[in-house]
C-alpha cells in the first residue's frame, strides 16, 4: 500500500494539479476561482510591462506566487484523491478478467456457461468452487463454504458463509477455497459495495456535504466583502492621491494581492482534502463509505442506537438447558423443541438441534417427514412446524402465552417465575407449545462482546446517547443493558418501534446512528442518519445502510463518530487559522500599499519590513506556501478528544486562532529577510 510521501502519488499529484487548473473544473470552488482570475490579470499585467519596457521583477513576482497559490491548492486536493484512490488500485485489480460460471438454473447439476464478472446482473445464478474469485455482490443460494475475505477486509481468518441465516451474503474480490455454492447475484454490474467505495473516494463523482456547502457559502460571502473592501481601497487611494498630491492609485496588482491575501483561501484550498481525507481515514478502519453526508453526520451524532443481537453480544445465542413443565422429561421435552427447529436456519435453532442431539441421543431425520414450516417473523415472534397432525411451536414468552390461551390452552404454574429467572440472569426464554399445551422452556445464552463495555463508556463521556434495541424481553434487555454499562434500552422491539424511537429523536433536533445486521433492521436502518451495516449482515441491511463495517464489530461506530468530528473540527480549525492570518497580512500589505501617499503609515509597520515591494510579495509567498505545509493537517485531521464544545471552542482559539495570527508575523519577516535584497 503506497505511503503518503510515496514518490508515484507526489509525481502523479502534480502532474494532475496542473489540468485542475482548467476554469471549468475550478470555478467548484469560488475563492480559488477568483485567485485564478487575479493570477490571469497580474499575469496579462506582467506582459504588458514587458512589452513596454517597464521594470517588471516585482510584479513577475506577484504573479508567478499568485499561480503557485492556486496551483498548491489544486494539488491538495489531488494529493487527497490519489491517496484515496491508491488503496482501492489492489481491489480493482484483483477483480479485473475475474470470470463467473453462470448457471442456466438453480442446480448444482445444471449446464453453465463463462462469462464476464462485468456481464453478471441482478438475479444471476453462479456456481463457486474452491479457488473462484467471487465475481460480484450476491447471497449464497444453496451449499456451504469457507471464504478467504482478506482482499476486501485485510483479515486473514477464514469465514463461513452459507445458504439461510444471517451468514449468507458474499463480497466481489473475496475467494473460496473450500467447497461448492451457488449464489445468486444481487447487484448490477458496477453496483458492489467496493466499487461505491471508490467512486465516493472519486471526487469527480463526489458531491458536496451539507457542512461543505455552508462553509463554501460563508467563503463566498467573505470573498465577496474583501473584493469590495478592495475596490474601495483603490478608489480611496485614487481620490486622496489627487488631493494631497503626492503619490498614485494603488496599481492593479498590489490590489489583487491584498485580496488573494485577505481572502479565506487556506481553507478553501485544503476543504476539498478534508473531506476525501476523512472518508480515506474510515477506509483505513475498513469500513465502506456509501454516503459522504453520512460521515459528517456522524459528527454531529447525539444518540446511537445498537441492536443487541450481533452487535452488542456475539448474537448466536446457544441452547444450553431444556426446563420441561407438568411432569415431562427434560428427552420428552427435547424431542419437541428439535421438531419446532427442523425447519429453522439460525444459529439458535441449529443449537437447539445440536443439544437435543448431542445431549439426549435424539435422532430426527427431518428430510423424511412430511411438515409444513411456520417461519419466525418479527411481528408474530413465533416459529415451528405442523407436523403428523399437530401444531409444534417455540417462541418468546407472551407470545407462546398468547397464542395458546387463543387454542384454549392454560399456562402452567411456574412458567412466569422459570421465564423471569432465565431472563433475569441474562439468558432468553424460548417457550415451547404442542397443539394448546405449553411443554417448557428452552434456555439460550448470550454473551457480549470482547471490550464492548469499555468502549461503550467511551460513547458515553463523548456525550452520546446509548439505547440498546432488542427483540428480547424486558428482563433480559434489562440484564443485558446493566451488564454493558448503558442506561437506556428497550426491549420486545418491532421494526416499527426502531422507525418510532429514530423519528422521536429526529423530532427533537438530534442526529441518530444506528447499526445492525438483519432484515429487520433495514427499515431503521434507512431512516437514521448514520447507518452502519455488518459485512456479515443480510443483503437487505447493506443495501439500506450508509456504511458497511468490514469488521462486523459495532464498537467502530465510535471510530466512525470520531472521524466524523475530526474533520468538522479540523474544518474549523483551519477556518479559524486561515481567517486569523489575515490580520498579520493586514498590517504588511495595507501600509506597504498606502505608503506613497501617506507616509505616516510607517508606523504600522510593526515588522520592520524593508521596502513596501518586499512587504507585498513576502505576504502573498506566505498566503501560498502555508497551502502545502498545511496539507498533512488536513490530510491526518486534528484529533478529537471527549470535551465540551466550549472547551473545543476555547482550544481551537489558542492553537489556530492565536497561531494564524503568530506564524504569519513570523513567516512574513523571514521571508522578507531573504527577498528584501532582491527587489
Amino acid at each position: 500500500m503506497p505511503g503518503i510521501f510515496n514518490p508515484e502519488i507526489l509525481a502523479a499529484a502534480c502532474k494532475d494539479a496542473f489540468k485542475r487548473l482548467s476554469p471549468w473544473r475550478l470555478w467548484r470552488n469560488p475563492v480559488m476561482f477568483s485567485v485564478e482570475i487575479g493570477s490571469v490579470i497580474t499575469t496579462l499585467g506582467l506582459l504588458d510591462a514587458m512589452l513596454s519596457g517597464r521594470p517588471a521583477r516585482f510584479i513577475l513576482g506577484i504573479t508567478v506566487w499568485l499561480w503557485l497559490t492556486v496551483l498548491f491548492s489544486t494539488f491538495a486536493e489531488s494529493f487527497a484523491e490519489l491517496r484515496g484512490k491508491a488503496r482501492t488500485d489492489e481491489l480493482k485489480k484483483g477483480r479485473e478478467d475475474v470470470t463467473a460460471k453462470r448457471l442456466d438454473a438453480p442446480d448444482f447439476h445444471a449446464a453453465y456457461d463463462i462469462v464476464s464478472a462485468s456481464d453478471l446482473k441482478r438475479g444471476d445464478i453462479v456456481l463457486l468452487a474452491i479457488g473462484d474469485i467471487v465475481p460480484s455482490d450476491g447471497e449464497v443460494l444453496a451449499g456451504s463454504v469457507l471464504m478467504d475475505e482478506s482482499a476486501v477486509t485485510g483479515e486473514s481468518a477464514p469465514v463461513v458463509r452459507e445458504s439461510g441465516g444471517e451468514r449468507c451474503g458474499v463480497v466481489a474480490g473475496t475467494k473460496v477455497i473450500a467447497n461448492t455454492c451457488m449464489v445468486k447475484i444481487t447487484v448490477n454490474s458496477g453496483e458492489t459495495f467496493v466499487d461505491r467505495m471508490v467512486n465516493m473516494i472519486d471526487a469527480a463523482k463526489r458531491p458536496k456535504t451539507p457542512n461543505e456547502i455552508a462553509l463554501d457559502t460563508l467563503l463566498l460571502w467573505l470573498t465577496g466583502i474583501f473584493l469590495f473592501v478592495v475596490a474601495n481601497l483603490w478608489a480611496l487611494s485614487y481620490y486622496s492621491a489627487n488631493t494631497i498630491g503626492r503619490g498614485s492609485a494603488v496599481e492593479l496588482a498590489v490590489l489583487i494581492s491584498l485580496f488573494v491575501c485577505l481572502a479565506p483561501t487556506t481553507i478553501a484550498a485544503l476543504l476539498p482534502a478534508i473531506g476525501i481525507a476523512g472518508m480515506d481515514r474510515l477506509f483505513n478502519k475498513k469500513v465502506v463509505v456509501l454516503s459522504g453526508k453520512a460521515v459528517e453526520a456522524a459528527g454531529d451524532v447525539s444518540t446511537i442506537l445498537l441492536d443487541k443481537t450481533g452487535t452488542i453480544t456475539y448474537g448466536n445465542r446457544q441452547a444450553v438447558d431444556f426446563i420441561p413443565f407438568s411432569g415431562l422429561t427434560k428427552k420428552e421435552l427435547a424431542l419437541s423443541s428439535l421438531i419446532t427447529s427442523v425447519g429453522d436456519d439460525t444459529p439458535e435453532g441449529k443449537s437447539i438441534l445440536a443439544l437435543a442431539r448431542d445431549k439426549y441421543g435424539i435422532q430426527f431425520n427431518a428430510y423424511e417427514q412430511k411438515m409444513t414450516v411456520i417461519p419466525f417473523t418479527p411481528h408474530t415472534r413465533i416459529s415451528g412446524v405442523d407436523y403428523d397432525g399437530r401444531s409444534y411451536r417455540k417462541g418468546a414468552a407472551d407470545s407462546i402465552i398468547e397464542n395458546a390461551a387463543k387454542l384454549g390452552g392454560m399456562t402452567p404454574e411456574g412458567v412466569n417465575e422459570e421465564v423471569d429467572k432465565i431472563a433475569e440472569s441474562g439468558g432468553t426464554p424460548l417457550l415451547v407449545q404442542v397443539d394448546d399445551k405449553i411443554l417448557g422452556v428452552i434456555h439460550l445464552k448470550d454473551v457480549l462482546k470482547p471490550n464492548i463495555k469499555e468502549r461503550l463508556a467511551e460513547v458515553a463521556r463523548m456525550g452520546i446517547k446509548i439505547v440498546i434495541i432488542t427483540g428480547d424481553n424486558p428482563l433480559t434487555a434489562a440484564h443485558i443493558a446493566k451488564e454493558a454499562g448503558v442506561e437506556h434500552y428497550m426491549a420486545q422491539a418491532k421494526p416499527e418501534d426502531k422507525l418510532r424511537i429514530i423519528r422521536d429523536e429526529q423530532k427533537q433536533g438530534f442526529m441518530v446512528a444506528m447499526t445492525g445486521d438483519g432484515t429487520n433492521d433495514a427499515p431503521a436502518l434507512a431512516q437514521a442518519d448514520v447507518a452502519v451495516a455488518m459485512s456479515e449482515g443480510t443483503q437487505v441491511a447493506k443495501e439500506a445502510a450508509n456504511m458497511i463495517d468490514l469488521d462486523n464489530h459495532p464498537a467502530k461506530l465510535i471510530e466512525i463518530v470520531k472521524v466524523g468530528r475530526e474533520i468538522l473540527m479540523t474544518r474549523g480549525a483551519l477556518t479559524t487559522f486561515s481567517i486569523a492570518n489575515d490580520l498579520a497580512k493586514y498590517f504588511a500589505i495595507v501600509p506597504a500599499a498606502l505608503y506613497g501617499i501617506y507616509p505616516e503609515l510607517e508606523a504600522f509597520n510593526i515588522l520592520r519590513l524593508s521596502t513596501p515591494e518586499s512587504a507585498i510579495l513576502s505576504a502573498v509567498i506566505f498566503n501560498a506556501i502555508i497551502i502545502p505545509l498545511m496539507i498533512p493537517l488536513a490530510l491526518k485531521g486534528v484529533k478529537y478528544e471527549p470535551m465540551s464544545v466550549e472547551q473545543i471552542f476555547r482550544r481551537n482559539m489558542l492553537i489556530y486562532g492565536l497561531g494564524g495570527i503568530i506564524a504569519p508575523f513570523a513567516g512574513i519577516k523571514i521571508i522578507d529577510l531573504i527577498i528584501g535584497g532582491l527587489l
